[in-house]
Formats: structure tokens, sequence, C-alpha cells
């Protein structure tokens, strides 16, 4: 078994089942707004508000009473004013392209130039568009997924984000099987890795499941 499929297996092991990301593209572009600052229960429990609301497609946005929107995006956390600017331009976007869910799904060049009308996605957001929302087995590449990577020893201490990410993607597409699933599975353990073991600042390595393989772990625990 390739080395990465083993530690994503150790990972599954150790976190249990986590949930992933929205597959719905609108649900998915409010859960990037909702997260932008914010953390996971805030950001669950804003998009539950909203759930609870029936303002989860751009119609039913566009049409719900202000003081309920504002309410739910408040529960998110600091930059209300932002988030709702950003939603207010992203209902927009999906009104006026009904489309877009059938062009993502569709080409990745074409897929990426229309995902960025959208605000608040940046790269890691449209792979994630792509990848959850649009069936497409890419992975996406973040501060956390680069970091556990780098400590693993998948990518070069001193390369740039970029080619972190360059780099990381040629391995997966080494090591995995190239489904939805396996990509799926990759983003959605690294990603949680990087939040809750493999910290930035102070990580966890004496409980880490993936200490006796990881060159940096052990260099810590010296």
């Amino acid at each position: 078994m390739p080395r990465l499929e083993r530690q994503l297996d150790a990972l599954t092991r150790f976190y249990g089942r986590l949930p992933s990301p929205p597959s719905d593209p609108f649900t998915l572009f409010v859960w990037e707004v909702l997260a932008v600052h914010s953390t996971p229960r805030k950001r669950d429990a804003a998009l539950g508000a909203l759930k609870r609301a029936r303002a989860l497609t751009p119609d039913a946005m566009w049409r719900v009473a202000p003081k309920k929107l504002e309410e739910a995006v408040a529960l998110a956390g600091s930059y209300a004013d932002q988030r709702l600017r950003a939603l207010k331009t992203g209902v927009d976007v999906f009104r006026r392209s009904p489309d877009l869910p059938a062009v993502i799904r569709g080409p990745i060049a074409a897929a990426r130039r229309a995902l960025k009308a959208l605000p608040q996605m940046g790269e890691g957001g449209a792979y994630r568009m792509l990848l959850f929302a649009a069936g497409h087995p890419v992975l996406p590449v973040d501060a956390r997924v680069a970091r556990v990577a780098r400590r693993l020893g998948y990518v070069d201490a001193q390369s740039s984000f970029t080619g972190a990410a360059r780099t990381l993607r040629s391995t997966v597409a080494t090591e995995l099987p190239a489904t939805l699933d396996a990509y799926r599975r990759a983003f959605v353990y690294l990603n949680h890795h990087g939040a809750a073991t493999c910290t930035e600042a102070d990580p966890h390595c004496h409980v880490c499941p993936l200490l006796s393989d990881c060159p940096e772990g052990k260099r810590r625990q010296a």
C-alpha cells in the first residue's frame, strides 16, 4: 500500500468519520463565506440557521428577510458586514448564471474561469468547489494541508506555497486512486489533521498517529 494511503488510513482510524463540505454548489459557496475568519462550530451554526430559514438557494436567499439573514450570518462571528456583501454578490452571480453548476462540472479550465466571479473563494475555495460540488478529482491545498505535507516530507521545506501545492498534487496522483472518494478523503483528513493535531505553533506530536512516519515529528520529539 502506498505511504500516503497508509497514513490516511491511520488518520481515519484516529479521528473517526469526519464530515465533508457541502456538495451543492451554492451551499458550498455560502459555507466558504461563513468559514473565513471563523471556526467550524460558528460556521456550522450560521449555516444551520440559514438552512432553518430556508435560505440556501440563490432565489431563497435573495427573498429572505434581511433581519433573518443578518442574524444567521452574525453567528459566524466577526466580519458580518463583509460576509453579507460577499453573499449578496454570490447570489447575484448564481441568479445571473443559472447554468453555473453545470459549467463547473464541465472542463476544468472553463470551470475555474467561471468560479472567479464568486467572492472570497480564492484558489483553495475554487478547488474545494471543483472537488466537492463539481465532481473533479483534484486536491485543494490550503495552509493546513501544505503544512502537514511539509512535515511528512512530501514537500521541500523551502518551497513556495505554489510549488508545494504542485508537488503534493503530483504525489497524490501517484499514490492514490484517481477517484472522488480518495481525493475527498485526502483533503478532509489532511486538513483536519492540520487543524487539530499538526498545528502551526504547537503541534501535538506526542499523540499524532503519524509520528513514526513523520521526519519533523521525530525531530521535535528527539
